[in-house]
This record gives C-alpha cells, sequence and structure tokens, in this order.
C-alpha cells in the first residue's frame, strides 16, 4: 500500500520555524495499530489522518506514543494540505473528531481554527510542579481540562526555564503549559508534555483552548495576539468568542513523499 504524507509547518512565518507536523489524507480508515507505528517512525509532535466524509472530513491525530483527542497545529497543518494541494474549492471545512465538530477557515494567508474554549479551574498548588519546572516564582496554577496551566512574572522567567522532563511525566497531566505577560505580545508561552513523547512542543494549537480564555479574561481583551517561544518559535493570532476561540496561523510546505507499506 502507498499512502501520501505532507510534512507542513503550522504557525510558521518562513523556513524551519513553527511546528511541523505529518499530514496523512486517507481514502478509507486503515487499522489504528497501523496509524501508531506511522507516526511512532515520523516521530514529530503529530501525524495527523484525514478521510472525507459527508460533513467534510474526519480527522485523528497521533503522537509518537498514543492517540491524542485534540491538536490544533496538525488540524491547522492538515487544513493546508487541503486548501492548497488538494484545492478544496470551499474556503470552510468541518472536521469530525474526538473533540466534536471543528471548524477551520481561510482568511488571505491566514487559517484559523475555531475551537472550543477550555474551562480552568484553580487549584491549590503542588510544590512537585515547581520542582519539576526548578521555578518557585509562579503567580497562579489552573487546571486546564487535561493540562496544568502555570502564570509566571515574565517573558524572561519563561524563557529560562530548563525543566526536568522525567518529574514532569510524572504529573496527573497531559502536558504543564507556562506563560508570562510579554512587551512584544500580549502574552507568551511554552508547553512541554514528556508524558505523551514530546519534552517540549513547538507550537501547541490545542493549548491556546486554555490560553486564550485565561489571558482575555484577565488582560480584558477578546483579541490577543501571542508567541510560543520554544527554540522553533511561533506567532498566534487568537480571539476568544464565549465558548469558542480562534486560533490563527500560517503554514507552508517543507515535504511532499510516499509511505510505502
Amino acid at each position: 500500500m502507498f499512502f501520501d504524507i505532507y510534512c507542513v509547518n503550522a504557525f510558521s512565518k518562513g523556513d524551519f520555524t513553527g511546528n511541523p507536523a505529518a499530514v496523512v489524507p486517507l481514502d478509507f480508515w486503515i487499522p489504528d495499530s497501523t496509524m501508531q507505528k506511522i507516526a511512532m517512525q515520523n516521530n514529530l509532535s503529530e501525524t495527523a489522518f484525514f478521510v472525507k466524509n459527508k460533513n467534510g472530513f474526519h480527522i485523528r491525530w497521533f503522537t509518537p506514543k498514543v492517540e491524542v483527542d485534540l491538536c490544533g497545529h496538525a488540524t491547522l497543518a492538515s487544513a493546508y494540505v487541503i486548501f492548497e494541494i488538494l484545492k478544496i474549492s470551499e474556503s470552510e471545512i468541518l472536521f469530525d473528531s474526538r473533540s466534536g465538530i471543528l471548524k477551520v477557515f481561510k482568511s488571505e494567508n491566514t487559517i484559523f481554527l475555531d475551537f472550543p474554549a477550555a474551562d480552568l479551574k484553580t487549584i491549590s498548588v503542588d510544590t512537585g510542579i515547581f520542582e519539576a519546572l526548578k521555578t518557585e516564582s509562579v503567580i497562579s496554577w489552573q487546571r486546564a481540562k487535561d493540562d496544568f496551566l502555570l502564570e509566571l512574572p515574565d517573558e524572561n522567567t519563561v524563557k529560562k526555564l530548563k525543566p526536568d522532563f522525567q518529574k514532569i511525566s510524572q504529573t496527573p497531566a497531559r502536558g504543564v503549559i507556562v506563560t508570562a505577560p510579554s512587551e512584544d505580545y500580549d502574552f507568551v508561552c511554552r508547553f512541554f508534555a514528556p508524558r505523551v513523547g514530546i519534552n517540549e512542543d513547538p507550537v501547541t494549537g490545542s493549548a491556546f483552548t486554555k490560553l486564550i480564555p485565561f489571558w482575555s479574561k484577565k488582560l480584558n481583551k477578546e483579541k490577543l495576539f501571542a508567541k510560543q517561544i520554544s527554540e522553533r518559535g511561533g506567532e498566534v493570532i487568537c480571539q476568544y468568542n464565549g465558548g469558542r476561540v480562534l486560533i490563527g496561523g500560517s503554514a507552508s510546505v517543507y515535504l511532499r513523499g510516499r509511505i510505502q507499506i
């Protein structure tokens, strides 16, 4: 069997920036075990597979270790493939997913993800997370669905973090989001998820379903501009619409190929 595969840089402003995702369009679903092995061999933070259906497309996401409920950057990468390579005529895509119906649309050169906003819940601080992040400069700590979200005092504190990934992998969460205000952006962030095989993700669309409501309420702004300050980095256009968020960014294709199994 042969399958087309694309590597797309999502939330990218140029070569070797943003978050690379593998995208595999399918005519029919192949076994879950095969998709997981493809994702493991790709060894990217996410590989997305999609199949056309009556609503639009059904999409699934796999890290090298597990299938996940939601992935923003691989959804943006998949939309880029559908818009720019498969040349769908519509300006809007509906994806069926494990997180419900996801709407994606294109405005000029920006692709926007219309995702459900996550609920945030303040919880008592466990010093174990401070030990894992090697910092005590935490202003607030939230449970954000399947992640922890920690606010730090400034961008430099976020940038200088050198976490203990083994200890982070022992926390009862998919990952840990750290964030702070910024002079150049409304906020910056980083995301660590060694528990699902990703020590640090370059740009994490699903994390912005938590970050956008947090900062929108804190700054009293509906429209925000943010950057995930990983080594590759990526800028994100944000908008809070109550129970939904818009997560916008650019993308570019890095590689086109075929899988042979």
